[in-house]
């Protein structure tokens, strides 16, 4: 374990679970990294030993929140939809702190600012807030739907206060992004990416998860279903919430590997599965960042592979340091804290083919994932065969791995005749939202548990 926060900083601890013994000629290092940031969600994106309280004006807000509301026609369909939005907004706007620079966004095939307006945002106190919820009275159903256009004018918004740490989305659909050229959307996204975060929400079944998951996974955000409107508030206070309790922003994973060494993958596997390895800038020789957005109080783990030069037995050697960064305006970086991955080449068949059991437990979640996904899939092209294996094999994923959650959702779906051995059969007449949920919560991982 290492920490080498400052004090003014959440504390950052780094541990690294592998089994560092490989057999003679075997190239690949495989470890999980934990990192536990204890100390930040205290403060809720306040640079530590600022007061709570109003600040003077948005510019000199440390944090910002734009809320992207679709207002499409299918809003109004059935009325109470749009009417659920509004409330959910306002519960949102509420849950703010004081001092947070915010904004609403009505999306349509185009993007307006509801509150504050002229390409600014407002400072979060007792009078904005009235405002906002007033001025919420202007969100109606009209038009069609152009996701990337809200993307652009959040990102335009964030940007226009650079000073801000903590910079955090929240878009709501409850439909297909269907009014606007693919190759716009994805420059919009593009450009987004890096600016703020986003948790995604659908509303309803007429939405596509993939749509979504695209934006939150490029935003480093959340993707989920509320299929009932009337739920929308209690999970926009939620959203809110935890945005708030987030401390400090932009902490990247550094991976330095040494010659003739090159990381594999990089991934998230806790709380969730998102693959970083895309992701990475170079950051010196034989170094790169990944991203991994806001923090607060909280745990995640990084599976990180590495493949290094074969070696005899008897050899040893430094696979790679992993160190969680904060980059500085003046290009250097202020190390959080750093742990280590290490190599030892064995002839002892116990020790090298022992798979430690973090790496094993989420090499399991991580492929559970991708089955629900391609399972799934598969059922909506109508390869039921195809669709009732993958499925089958989450199923038995899901119960190996003790993920009792996506269990419960996978017999949802299909009719579990045992699940240890993943044997299952497809359900007639799958609820939809039941499907979608399954498909969004796909990447929700659990932790190995004690034994």
């Amino acid at each position: 374990m290492a920490s080498l926060s400052r004090p003014d900083r959440p504390r950052f601890d780094v541990d690294v679970f592998q089994n560092e013994y490989l057999a003679e000629g075997s190239r690949e290092v495989n470890a999980i990294v934990t990192v536990t940031a204890t100390g930040g969600g205290t403060t809720g994106g306040r640079p530590i030993g600022r007061p709570a309280g109003p600040l003077d004006g948005a510019a000199g807000a440390d944090a910002a929140v734009v809320i992207m509301i679709d207002c499409s026609g299918s809003m109004d369909y059935p009325a109470s939809k749009m009417r659920n939005a509004r409330e959910a907004t306002a519960v949102a706007v509420d849950t703010l702190r004081d001092g947070v620079a915010f904004a609403v966004v009505a999306g349509t095939h185009e993007a307006v600012e509801i509150y504050p307006g002229q390409g600014r945002l407002a400072t979060a106190d007792s009078a904005t807030r009235a405002q906002a919820k007033e001025a919420l009275r202007k969100l109606k159903p009209n038009g069609g739907t152009a996701i990337g256009t809200w993307l652009s004018k959040a990102q335009q918004l964030f940007s226009s206060m650079p000073g801000a740490g903590i910079r955090h989305g929240i878009l709501l659909t409850d439909g297909k992004n269907e009014h606007e050229k693919a190759t716009d959307f994805q420059a919009a996204l593009d450009r987004a990416t890096g600016v703020f975060t986003a948790d995604c929400r659908g509303v309803g079944t007429d939405w596509e998860v993939a749509q979504l998951r695209q934006i939150s996974s490029a935003l480093l955000g959340t993707v989920d279903i509320v299929a009932e409107p009337a739920d929308l508030a209690d999970d926009f206070r939620a959203m809110m919430a935890g945005a708030m309790s987030k401390q400090i922003a932009d902490v990247a994973l550094k991976v330095w590997t040494p010659a003739n060494a090159a990381v594999k993958y990089v991934k998230q596997v806790a709380p969730s599965v998102e693959d970083l390895t895309a992701r990475r800038t170079e950051a010196g020789p034989r170094a790169g960042l990944y991203p991994t957005g806001h923090w607060g109080d909280e745990s995640r783990d990084y599976h990180v592979s590495v493949e290094v030069p074969a070696a005899a037995v008897g050899n040893e050697m430094l696979a790679a340091r992993i160190s969680l960064v904060l980059p500085q305006p003046d290009g250097t970086e202020e190390v959080l804290g750093q742990g280590l991955v290490r190599a030892v080449w064995t002839d002892d068949l116990a020790s090298s083919t022992r798979i430690n059991a973090q790496v094993a437990h989420y090499t399991g979640q991580a492929e559970l994932a991708s089955s629900i996904q391609d399972g799934l899939a598969a059922h909506r092209a109508g390869d039921v065969d195809t669709a009732t294996a993958l499925l089958g094999r989450a199923v038995r994923l899901a119960h190996a791995g003790g993920n009792d959650g996506t269990l419960k959702l996978l017999q949802k779906v299909v009719d579990v005749v045992d699940a240890k051995e993943g044997t299952v059969r497809f359900r007639r007449n799958v609820n939809e939202a039941d499907s979608m949920a399954l498909d969004s919560r796909s990447t929700v991982t659990v932790r190995v548990k004690k034994k």
